[in-house]
């Protein structure tokens, strides 16, 4: 079995602690607030003093902390210690964060591996968990094993941002998910329903309509949003002005639509009317 230093005890980092030990690896803990380490060390870690006697107890080191600036100032503290160290960094941040932070761990000789956690604590160790990995092909090989334990994991490629990339591209669809049915349900809840009882009918639709994702996804690659339309922007513009219409009237905020609203009206300017709703992309995506 491996040796593994987790540096943050949060809720997350204790759960890929105690996911370890259960697994029969040796694990060293480090947290700012020394309490939350007691637990785990009577489950049988090793409690390090500092970041830089953790990184040295073992194979490799997982950072799992609320950001990367906090990231940094932790392994700051143990510069000293980072030539030809294996490090993943599991805290959320942006394509861009994980780049910086790459290219300083690099200039500290040490190899990394930066990922996406796409679970929620309890989940870890469970199916249905998924870890994102991008960065080192080599550090994640060697620790594959060890990651497996943990969760599903999936390497993106070499480029390190792709981890971060990834996971926010799914987290925006997520609460565009549950953007949706918030205002969905404060429509139904206007009108005296409940969300509860809404939910059999919004289910089944939802998953109805997933299945349009795949040509959808398709149209997105070949940019050719006039190919089979079913429903074409401009009938699409219509639905959301009437949703926009029926918020205000049943006293609902409109802050959730009206952006896609704005984004069909742009592309139907530029002549869209009759291509499908997967042009709207042209409008969202920034050129370079």
């Amino acid at each position: 079995m491996s040796s593994i230093s987790i540096l943050g005890l949060g809720a997350m980092g204790t759960a890929l602690a105690q996911t370890l030990l259960k697994n029969g690896h040796t694990v060293t803990i480090w947290n700012r607030t020394g309490r939350r380490a007691e637990p785990l060390a009577e489950a049988g870690a090793k409690i390090a003093e500092s970041p830089a006697e953790a990184i040295a107890a073992s194979e490799l080191t997982i950072l799992c902390v609320v950001d990367y600036p906090a990231a940094r100032a932790v392994l700051t503290q143990a510069e000293g210690v980072l030539a030809g160290r294996d490090l993943l960094n599991l805290t959320n941040g942006t394509p861009g964060d994980a780049r910086e932070f790459g290219a300083w761990l690099a200039a500290k000789g040490a190899t990394y591996l930066d990922g996406g956690i796409m679970a929620i604590p309890p989940m870890i160790g469970e199916a249905g968990a998924l870890i994102l990995y991008s960065g080192s092909p080599t550090l994640f090989e060697r620790h594959r094993k060890t990651l497996d334990a943990l969760a599903e994991s999936r390497h993106l490629g070499d480029e390190v941002s792709l981890a971060s990339l990834y996971d926010l591209a799914l987290l925006s669809g997520m609460y565009g998910l549950f953007s949706g049915f918030l205002h969905a349900s404060s429509l139904v809840t206007s009108a005296g329903g409940k969300a509860a009882d809404f939910l059999p009918l919004l289910q089944p639709w939802i998953q109805a309509m997933s299945g349009t994702l795949p040509d959808l996804a398709d149209k997105v690659d070949s940019d050719m949003h006039g190919r089979n339309v079913v429903s074409n922007i401009a009938m699409q513009k219509v639905a959301l002005e009437n949703i926009v219409r029926a918020s205000a009237e049943q006293g609902v905020a409109p802050d959730f639509i009206e952006p896609m609203l704005r984004l069909a009206g742009g592309r139907i300017d530029k002549g869209g009317h009759d291509e499908d709703i997967s042009a709207v992309i042209e409008e969202i995506r920034q050129r370079k």
